[in-house]
């Protein structure tokens, strides 16, 4: 295999780039045609770039002569557009400032002659002074660059801050290197949100009235009382008992157009005056609009006989008559009692408070909270309208909705479990959000002093909002490390034994929580990230792996997947999962490494991987069934954390539940038709993944129980694509064993995979297909 770097292919980014474009001409509204344009702008700036060579797709420094440790704008996928994120024009307090720096303050324009003025005397004293204070926001990890060479000059560092500022001086005439001047609220101890105040604020506000209820409340509050009116005037003219239906819908009662009361052509002209400006102000319903309506024949009638019914024919005579008979007969007869029920029961029914009214008591009491900041409970939320706070629509005492309790929940501040109880938190890759909000903290303790722990951890958590890139030839995204002013702090950390404990118990909890949470899912990347940290603090060196795209898999692993793959060998020999999917009973030869972009690759893993799979990869359906197994092999990361923290006693106690719980995950989603043969393959890979999960788990379970769960699947899934997978697995309880194509010698009974070259057999059905 060649050691050829490579690159990305431009045919994503180009077909991104016209999906963006089409997004734009289609969009209803103009905030959603301004958001297709903002991507279809930085997917201009992709294409464009690696058009003419200035962006290297796939590599960490893709942007050229830009150091990797930059903030990178990346569009979906991992692409970079060539922008700065820190490189932003001056704000309204930075304009006034650089307005008034001395003449003689250097600099090609006015962001580096306000970078180079805070590397003086009176701007390292501003910086002090709102850092010091708390008063300092940092967006960008940038922004924390230059209060860092602050610090270290004042706290007796100059040969780091000197280094730093030369790492910093190519680029001041660009980036903004220093942080907003404004105090920034963050979660205490344990607690961790969502949302801040503001984006539940935004998402409240964004509430609308649905245009059906709003067509609804029209016609009752407006159109229905014109529409009596005119009932009323036909009914004026009946000679006799208004007209009804009976039983079989026939029409009996009284004539219209018989008698014709002095009044009844002032009248007449009123309510053609009144028709008329209600047009202008409502929007006419589709009662109003369809000429089969009882509305539109009463009104189209009344327009021709301004002077007597000469102008109606006997068979519009007989409409009308029917008309009558068929309101009268729904809603009473007009200015009776039964007429104003009918109507008092449908307005009370559409004007009750809407969603979008409460919506807006609510957000209006989170606007008490500071914007950037949290919850504290729930009570804010939850309580009914309060007298002050009701109006004409909106009664004291009126409870909010849960759906908009929810949209508040999503600022509250609380432990990352009591948010995953709420609902708030629904999957790993959210718990990987919140999660530098806890670990931020626990890296700073590390630093004694209170000043400079505070700058790194809003550091931090600014860092791990970066975008990944999309890499190739085995590289590895930019650590957090890697930031020449976060490794300039080295000096002020001195690790203590109090901060490795604490960060083990984090680490503990926060992997039971993930596993008892989305016991069906995998461990995604960016809760790797923040795992592999809390380890790190911890002591602990792991080899936790990555989820690698088949995409852009190079074809090879490095050392740490054969090393996860010993641990889970180890943990594992003996149990379910092993028999399962026959897990190497023997680790103990010299492992075969072989340098490859650099990097030490476990070629004896990789090899094994390959003899597995029955495939030495290329395609994307061969590069996912090499990176299946490499999965199976390591458990992915399962088996790594559950020995290295010791949570063997924890699982066996959960396991039961868990399992049960992830088979009927899988279940219901094998039950959902795909819309396309794309979304039918993602649904057998992630049941598959989710099926190694729920055998993990099974494995700590006692033997009656993975009996028991076993029976239970076959009965469950009997009659559907997953039958074989249920039958596989008792057939493996029961001592047989897989061949290397995945069947049984005897039997139904296949192992279950998410990925094939040809025909998945548990590819389940798309809609539109023909059986």
């Amino acid at each position: 295999m060649s050691d050829e770097i490579r690159t990305a292919s431009p045919e994503y980014a180009t077909g991104q780039l016209a999906r963006a474009l089409a997004a734009a001409i289609s969009a209803g509204t103009e905030a959603d045609r301004e958001r297709a344009l903002r991507k279809w702008r930085r997917w201009e700036d992709v294409v464009g770039g690696m058009a003419d060579g200035t962006l290297a797709v796939g590599s960490r420094t893709p942007v050229a002569d830009t150091p990797a440790w930059v903030t990178l704008e990346v569009a979906h996928g991992g692409f970079a557009t060539g922008r700065y994120l820190a490189e932003v024009p001056l704000s309204e307090e930075e304009t006034a400032r650089a307005a008034s720096l001395p003449d003689g303050v250097p600099g090609g324009n006015e962001r580096e002659r306000l970078n180079l003025w805070y590397l003086g005397d009176a701007g390292q004293a501003e910086l002090l002074d709102a850092v010091r204070g708390g008063r300092f926001r940092v967006e960008v990890p940038e922004d924390a660059a230059l209060p860092v060479v602050a610090l270290l000059l004042d706290r007796g560092f100059p040969e780091q801050a000197l280094d730093l500022v030369a790492e910093l001086r190519p680029l001041m005439h660009r980036l903004r290197l220093t942080p907003r001047f404004e105090p920034v609220a963050r979660p205490s101890g344990s607690a961790v949100r969502v949302a801040s105040v503001q984006d539940a604020v935004a998402s409240l506000r964004a509430v609308r009235v649905p245009a059906q209820i709003v067509k609804m409340r029209a016609t009752l509050t407006a159109w229905d009382p014109l529409y009596d009116r005119l009932v009323a005037l036909w009914c004026r003219t009946v000679d006799g008992e208004l007209p009804r239906l009976d039983e079989n819908g026939a029409v009996h009662g009284g004539w219209p157009c018989r008698t014709w009361p002095a009044d009844w052509a002032s009248a007449r002209a009123r309510w053609l005056v009144d028709f008329a400006d209600l047009c202008r102000t409502v929007a006419p319903s589709a009662r109003q609009t369809n000429p089969k309506n009882n509305f539109a024949r009463l009104h189209r009638a009344l327009k021709s006989c301004g002077h007597g019914s000469d102008a109606l024919t006997a068979r519009e005579v007989g409409w009308i008559r029917r008309a009558i008979a068929n309101t009268v007969s729904r809603r009473g007869a007009p200015e009776t009692e039964q007429r104003g029920a009918w109507h008092a029961t449908h307005v009370a029914a559409v004007m009750a408070p809407t969603n979008a009214a409460l919506a807006g008591v609510l957000a209006g009491r989170l606007d008490r909270f500071p914007a950037d900041g949290g919850l504290p409970s729930l009570d804010i939320a939850t309580a009914a309208v309060s007298e002050a706070e009701a109006s004409a629509e909106i009664p004291c005492g009126a409870t909010m909705p849960d759906c908009l309790v929810h949209k508040a929940t999503r600022a509250l501040e609380a432990p990352a479990d009591e948010l995953v109880r709420l609902g708030v938190i629904t999957s790993g890759e959210t718990l990987a959000v919140v999660l530098p909000q806890l670990t931020s903290q626990l890296l700073s303790a590390s630093i004694d002093d209170p000043v400079v722990a505070g700058l790194h951890e809003q550091t931090y958590t600014a860092f791990r909002r970066r975008r990944g890139l999309l890499l190739l030839n085995l590289e590895h995204q930019v650590r957090f490390t890697e930031l020449p002013w976060v490794q300039a702090l080295a000096p002020c950390r001195s690790p203590k034994p109090d901060n490795a404990t604490a960060a083990h118990q984090a680490l503990r909890q926060i992997t039971m929580l993930a596993l008892t949470a989305f016991p069906h899912a995998l461990l995604p990347n960016p809760l790797v990230t923040e795992i592999r940290a809390l380890a790190k603090q911890a002591g602990l060196e792991l080899p936790l792996v990555e989820e690698v795209a088949a995409d852009i898999f190079m074809g090879t692993f490095t050392t740490k997947w054969r090393d996860a793959a010993v641990v889970a060998g180890r943990l594992l020999a003996g149990t379910l999962y092993a028999n399962y999917y026959d897990l190497p009973a023997d680790w103990s030869e010299p492992q075969r490494t072989v340098l490859r972009w650099g990097k030490r690759t476990a070629a004896d893993f990789t090899a094994l991987c390959r003899r597995r799979a029955g495939t030495t990869g290329g395609s994307v359906a061969a590069n996912g069934m090499l990176l299946e197994q490499s999965q199976i092999l390591t458990t992915h990361n399962l088996a790594v954390l559950v020995d290295a923290l010791d949570l063997t006693d924890e699982l066996r106690e959960r396991a039961p539940e868990l399992a049960w719980r992830t088979f009927s995950w899988i279940a219901r989603r094998h039950a959902q038709r795909a819309d396309h043969l794309h979304a039918a393959l993602i649904t057998v890979k992630n049941t598959a993944y989710a099926w190694r999960q729920a055998l993990f788990l099974l494995s700590f379970c006692d033997p009656a129980v993975q009996l028991s769960h076993a029976e239970r699947l076959r009965v469950e899934f009997f009659g559907t694509r997953l039958a074989p997978a249920a039958e596989g697995l008792l057939r493996v309880l029961d001592g047989g064993r897989f061949t290397p194509a995945g069947t049984m010698r005897r039997g139904d009974g296949r192992r279950f995979l998410g990925w094939a070259q040809g025909t998945n057999p548990f590819l389940g059905p798309v809609s539109g297909e023909r059986h």
